[in-house]
């Protein structure tokens, strides 16, 4: 048996534990192993495999990031490429990729990544590659599991600069206002504002208005406290209107940003105060990963190659309760989990007194 390994999409803590894992419980059954290197757009160079071992795994549980590489783009059914007039266009290169595959010997893959890797993971089983997806975003809004590797990394990091970013806003009498990565689910922006005793917690799920965040700094005024932490998602709308752009890349989802700025330039405006506005950006990927997301990383890694060896294939690696699933992947493209409205943690929010802007 050979096998394949690939990280995709955004960085995330956790996922070098989650190769080493994959990697060593392949050997163990006398495997051989490969990673692609960088995301699937190396499929398409002349050398777009590097051998896993013992050796090239170890010591990695502790790092951050992936020693495979990553890209945001290279969607084999969706490659760039410049045509005559200088124009970028998309075509389908999924039968090269697919020959690729075939040429090198590859027996089954592990796909690690988020939404959009499984959407890629899903059309490559179609076409007869069987897979072992993953599940890894920061943004822990991949359907089915309950957590994502990278996700309590990425919150402990959002947190800790929250909280220091509290005691400067009440040193200065200021609003500060925290950008948080979260495109459509506000899962880092609600776990880490209220763990951090945020005021206002701004995410996607929830459309936000002025007067409803200016009422909570109106009374926050009245009981002495002279500071306001608002902790926005990305992917944060104003009611009747849209979430922020920054730009597009051919072959790569939208980027958002810019909503920290307009909210901050806005309470500025209405208050009087002096508004700061901070995004933590790819802080909240980088860094060691918590003993959590290598715990979990570890499991999956395991779990992917078990489920190869039992021809259990085409499949998604969850955490459902703290126990190891398998789901289809096709139940899990073009899916998101969001933040439920009704759920423990935003009540939790709301009863004690968290503004979500509604």
């Amino acid at each position: 048996m050979k096998i394949a390994i690939n990280t995709g999409g955004g960085d995330a803590p956790g996922l070098n534990a989650a190769i080493r894992a994959a990697t060593l419980a392949a050997l163990s059954h006398g495997w051989e192993v490969v990673g692609i290197k960088n995301g699937y757009g190396s499929l398409y160079t002349e050398e777009p495999f590097i051998p896993l071992n013992q050796d090239t795994v170890r010591g990695i549980t502790f790092q951050g990031g992936t020693i495979l590489g990553t890209a945001n783009r290279g969607n084999p059914f969706e490659m760039p490429y410049q045509k005559d007039d200088g124009s970028w266009a998309l075509e389908d290169r999924s039968d090269e990729a697919i020959d690729v595959f075939k040429k090198h010997g590859i027996d089954a893959l592990i796909a690690i990544g988020g939404d959009g890797s499984m959407i890629i993971a899903d059309k490559l089983t179609k076409k007869g590659i069987p897979i072992i997806g993953i599940p890894k975003t920061i943004d822990n809004d991949i359907w089915a599991t309950d957590i994502t590797l990278g996700f309590d990394t990425a919150v402990s990091t959002a947190t800790e600069a929250i909280d220091k970013l509290t005691t400067t806003a009440a040193s200065h009498q200021r609003i500060m206002v925290v950008e948080v990565m979260g495109r459509y689910a506000g899962w880092i922006a609600l776990h880490s504002g209220l763990s951090a005793s945020a005021d206002i917690i701004l995410i996607p799920e929830v459309e936000y208005t002025f007067d409803s965040i200016l009422k909570k700094i109106e009374e926050r005024e009245k009981r002495g406290r002279h500071h306001t932490i608002v902790v926005v998602a990305e992917g944060a709308v104003e009611k009747g209107e849209t979430h922020f752009v920054k730009g597009k890349v051919i072959g790569q989802s939208e980027q958002l940003g810019g909503a920290d700025q307009y909210i901050a330039d806005k309470l500025s405006e209405l208050t009087g105060k002096e508004s700061r506005s901070i995004v933590l950006g790819h802080l909240q990927r980088g860094g060691t990963p918590s003993s959590y997301d290598r715990l979990i990383s570890l499991r999956f890694g395991a779990a992917a190659v078990r489920a190869i060896d039992e021809g259990d294939t085409n499949k998604l690696i969850v955490m459902q309760q703290n126990q190891i699933k398998r789901i289809p992947i096709a139940e899990v493209a073009n899916k998101m989990k969001l933040v439920p409205l009704d759920g423990d943690t935003i009540r939790t929010a709301r009863e004690i007194g968290t503004c979500l802007g509604d």
